[in-house]
């Protein structure tokens, strides 16, 4: 056997354990007496792109809120709170995004809780969806697009620069709609057609479609007090009083396999971590917290596009330090 085709049997051998490796992971999970179950067919490898919140967001200061603070509220928390019931004239609280082959993610997590936000304190007068192509193309002090940003300074961009409107791809009933379509991701077999190699991030374009009726300026909207919080009271206080929050955390190999039930991290490497958006919070028939989470890889991936993850122990850091702001309609005392 020639040298040549010697390193030729090696490197593919190396690539057959490392596949199977792969798929052992979810194999195990399905395996074991834990709290969630796993879909087999998902490629971890193809997720690593996608996590675009930089490993370092820790190192971001905290922003106090200029609200009352949470820990004095005289609150009575339920065991089981979720805000798609408690707002059903809320639509954006129920939809789940795309973020495509981009790593968006901190964009599309921060748009879609701002939606949230301006809908529950306007008492659903206003429904918007908020652009999260601006944020992912304009915003340069958030960070570099496609590669990644953090989701606190999208906050921060929406209370001084202000957002438009911004739906799905091909959404003419909005400013800025998203500029990717939507596609299935890490092996899942679904209807949209598979994920191609992360994108270059688009020129920004501060002006609505061309199909919009009203300008870019008229369609925007504001932030009034923008500010983090953490731990599990203050976070659910936050979300039963105001509504859906943005949290980063950290994505191992086998969370992107999931399909239901609980998740806490098992087994697998690190690949990155993640911006998504907390909507509330429940408990299973066997007592387990766990925090209600949409994420943005489209309603095929997971749990129709939701997962829930363990709550009460920072579970992948999920509790460290979240993100979201107040409108300004915000007029509540």
């Amino acid at each position: 056997m020639s040298f040549f085709t010697f390193f030729i049997f090696i490197f593919f051998l190396l690539l057959s354990i490392s596949s199977k490796k792969k798929k052992n992971i979810f194999e195990y999970i399905n395996s074991i007496n834990t709290t969630w179950k796993a879909n087999l067919n998902t490629i971890p490898s193809q997720f690593k792109n996608l996590l675009g919140v930089p490993l370092n967001y820790k190192s971001l200061p905290s922003i106090k809120s200029s609200l009352t603070s949470h820990k004095i509220l005289n609150l009575t928390l339920p065991s089981k709170f979720d805000l798609r019931s408690e707002y059903p004239n809320c639509p954006s609280i129920s939809k789940v995004y795309d973020q495509a082959n981009c790593g968006s993610c901190w964009a599309v997590a921060s748009a879609s809780t701002i939606s949230d936000r301006i809908c529950i304190n306007s008492n659903g007068l206003k429904t918007p969806l908020i652009s999260s192509t601006i944020l992912t193309c304009c915003c340069l002090t958030c960070g570099s697009g496609c590669e990644g940003g953090y989701p606190l300074n999208a906050f921060k961009w929406w209370k001084t620069v202000g957002l438009p409107t911004g739906g799905d791809f091909n959404d003419t009933n909005t400013c800025s709609p998203y500029f990717l379509p939507p596609c299935d991701h890490g092996g899942v077999n679904g209807t949209h057609g598979k994920c191609g190699e992360v994108v270059d991030t688009p020129k920004c374009s501060l002006k609505c479609i061309d199909s919009y009726n009203k300008t870019y300026d008229e369609d925007k909207f504001y932030g009034k007090d923008v500010y983090s919080i953490s731990g599990e009271e203050d976070l659910m206080k936050e979300i039963y009083v105001n509504g859906s929050v943005t949290a980063s955390f950290l994505v191992y190999e086998d969370f992107v396999g999931y399909k239901e039930g609980v998740y806490k991290h098992e087994i697998g490497e690190l690949l990155g971590a993640h911006a998504v958006r907390i909507v509330g919070w429940g408990e299973d028939d066997d007592g387990v917290k766990y925090w209600i989470v949409a994420n943005s890889w489209n309603d095929e991936w997971g749990d129709k596009g939701m997962f829930k993850i363990l709550k009460g122990n920072n579970e992948c850091d999920i509790e460290y330090m979240a993100c979201s702001g107040m409108p300004v309609n915000y007029e509540k005392e």
